[in-house]
């Protein structure tokens, strides 16, 4: 990937609606407009990534960090990691009742959007990633 980004977050929902905020913005100073596709995409995934992190991966006094990288052309990866070692995702996302079930449906989505996703451990902790392609131009 050509262009980089990375930053640093405190592990709460206002540290989550900040990451996707910034990777959207971040994605049109590197010239792929909000609302397009791609950038409509990325915000959900770093969305639902960084709120697993908060929910799920968060240890006490510690940031996640967000990673993103642009190929200047029509793919982006994102990853998310945080620093709690026993809380991995599963290689396929759980299959919820859409009717009875109030959460879990956040790796759906990823995998739904995402081109390719997974999990890497990082010491400590672990990075969920998840490839994207799609169109930089117009309303999505």
């Amino acid at each position: 990937m050509a262009l980089a980004f990375r930053q640093r977050f405190s592990s709460t929902r206002r540290g989550a609606r900040l990451a996707r905020r910034l990777a959207q913005a971040q994605l049109a100073f590197w010239g792929v407009p909000y609302g397009c596709a791609l950038s409509d995409d990325v915000g959900l995934v770093v969305g639902e990534l960084a709120a697993n992190a908060v929910l799920h991966g968060r240890v006490q006094g510690r940031d996640f960090e967000l990673r993103m990288g642009y190929d200047g052309g029509h793919n982006v990866r994102v990853a998310v990691s945080d620093t709690r070692d026993d809380a991995r995702p599963p290689g396929e996302p759980p299959v919820v009742d859409p009717w009875s079930a109030e959460g879990g449906r956040g790796l759906l989505v990823v995998q739904a959007l995402a081109r390719e996703w997974g999990v890497a451990p990082r010491g400590p902790g672990k990075t969920v990633w998840a490839d994207l392609s799609g169109t930089g131009t117009g309303a999505g």
